[in-house]
């Protein structure tokens, strides 16, 4: 079984699955005009269809190309229910898969009831998502297996920092009036930098959603740059609240603002609203990202949230990324799922692969 799984692994996971690299606080953020089109491979941080891509500096805003923007629904949802249908993995093959997810994740706990003991739970469970028992009889020791980041309110920034140093998981913060994002924009920005200034790695910050309702699109670029400026060398994944902009061209235009103003990521949903990632929604994002990537040369990471609890949609999400963007998305630079509770199943089902058995749920806490 062991053999079989390394295979496996060798054959699905050819990036570095070790550690999850930091952007150096100097990353280079250049302009369109001084993108070459010979980008070096050392350089890049992506590739698409053999081109190297840059990390995004954003470009100026093109209304021209977001008044063009249309997305065909009935397309989309016949695109996703033919994933859905013809895309299965089984075995080791899943087994692989599944580490990849937890690769991926960004562990998140944003609750009003949060402690500095459930952080520190939180972030222990981080470092080593899989039970060592577990981790031995799948033979997976020298992968040093762990999640990409933990996601915690400001509050808890010093806490998530002091449990995971030395460990390479970095640390994000929900900013800006988060889930909301109706606070007064000074004190949005103020919120971020406060965030930025005590050491996150990356914030996540929440749109005003009303700019993509009234077609506001300057107002919504300009609000984002200014998130942008605020982060300093700190990522920044922008959340647009997709359950909220009632329509996928919505979706799609407000994904091409907010990479215009130097999204690092886009992300689906705060996790906070009724309907937050799904299938339709994040297949309208990637290929904004794709055609963004192919126009400036230049990659945006991916982040669904929200409701993304078992291990097999985990794998659509994956499967929808490399058939989309391509193997060098499914990293932690480029991709990443928020979630809560997705790892506890994950879990169980790599000890189903390892024991031919299930185990009670209550064995795979999460914090």
């Amino acid at each position: 079984m062991q053999a079989r799984l390394k295979f496996a692994l060798r054959q699905c996971l050819p990036y570095n699955y070790n550690s999850v690299r930091a952007m150096p606080a100097d990353q280079d953020r250049r302009t369109e005009s001084e993108i070459a089109v010979g980008t070096p491979h050392s350089a890049a941080i992506a590739t698409l269809g053999g081109r190297p891509l840059l990390a995004n500096s954003g470009i100026p805003l093109d209304l021209n190309w977001i008044q063009q923007v249309r997305v065909n629904t009935s397309a989309v949802e016949r695109r996703i229910q033919s994933q859905v249908a013809r895309r299965t993995l089984k075995k080791q093959w899943q087994a692989a898969w599944l580490l990849r997810a937890i690769t991926c994740m960004d562990l998140t706990t944003l609750s009003g009831d949060d402690t500095e003991e459930r952080v520190r739970r939180l972030c222990a469970k981080a470092r080593q998502p899989l039970q060592q028992d577990l981790v031995q009889k799948l033979g997976i020791e020298e992968l040093g297996i762990k999640v990409a980041a933990v996601c915690v309110y400001h509050t808890f920034i010093e806490t998530a920092l002091s449990a995971l140093e030395g460990s390479g998981i970095r640390v994000a913060a929900v900013s800006t009036g988060f889930p909301a994002g109706l606070s007064p924009l000074a004190e949005r920005v103020a919120e971020i930098r406060r965030s930025a200034e005590t050491g996150a790695h990356e914030i996540d910050v929440v749109i005003t959603r009303a700019h993509v309702f009234g077609g506001r699109w300057q107002a919504l670029y300009d609000e984002i740059a200014a998130f942008r400026q605020a982060c300093g060398p700190a990522h920044m994944k922008v959340i647009l609240g997709t359950g909220d902009l009632l329509t996928l061209r919505n979706v799609a235009r407000a994904s091409f603002v907010a990479m215009m103003a130097g999204a690092d990521f886009i992300k689906t949903s705060t996790g906070k609203e009724p309907t937050n990632a799904t299938l339709p929604v994040s297949l309208v994002m990637v290929r904004a990202i794709r055609e963004y990537a192919q126009q400036t040369g230049m990659a945006v990471g991916f982040k669904p949230a929200g409701g993304i609890r078992t291990a097999k949609q985990s794998l659509d999400w994956l499967a929808l990324i490399k058939e989309e963007l391509g193997d060098s998305w499914l990293r932690a630079e480029m991709f990443r799922f928020g979630v809560s509770g997705l790892l506890g199943d994950i879990e169980r089902q790599l000890d189903h692969y390892a024991t031919g058995r299930y185990s009670a749920e209550y064995r795979h806490p999460i914090a």
